[in-house]
């Protein structure tokens, strides 16, 4: 399986690289009045409007910092509705590839329910990676808000 690794903070994490549909430059974004927590903005990705998911604001209260390794992932997102969407996720470091089976991620052996997106950890020699489920980084509600502010900035 191949992954696609990237950096939050210090700490290392890992997508599972099917889900991408592109991988892009950080890209000016436009602001999307009373989003939830961790949202960016929204940016025109060939045409149509995809919200922007900041990773470093969600998890580490920060938001990501402008470096040249700085990237937006474009994901296919399917929402709990079964709608197709697209979600950018702002991440640093968003460079590396790694094939891994899906057996050597291990549990962690904690569950943080705030944080239902953390998944199965693989140890490295250069330290863990933790592997996201890109799935789980919103909750109905949010998706329902995010998806429908966005098709109605662009109408």
């Amino acid at each position: 399986m191949l992954f696609l690794v990237f950096k939050l903070g210090n700490d290392r994490y890992a997508l599972d690289a099917s889900r991408v549909v592109e991988v892009v430059p950080l890209l000016s974004l436009k602001q999307m009045p009373q989003a939830p927590p961790g949202f960016a903005g929204i940016f025109n990705y060939r045409g149509k409007p995809v919200p922007a998911l900041d990773l470093c604001q969600l998890t580490l209260g920060r938001p990501s910092r402008e470096q040249l390794s700085t990237r937006i992932i474009i994901l296919a997102y399917t929402g709990k509705s079964g709608a197709n969407h697209l979600l950018g996720l702002i991440a640093e470091n968003a460079t590396e590839m790694l094939r891994k089976q899906e057996s050597d991620f291990m549990d962690p052996g904690i569950s943080l329910p705030n944080a239902p997106y953390l998944g199965p950890v693989l140890m490295e020699k250069d330290g863990a990676i933790q592997r996201i489920f890109e799935q789980q980084l919103l909750s109905e509600s949010t998706q329902s808000t995010v998806f429908e502010q966005t098709a109605a900035v662009f109408a």
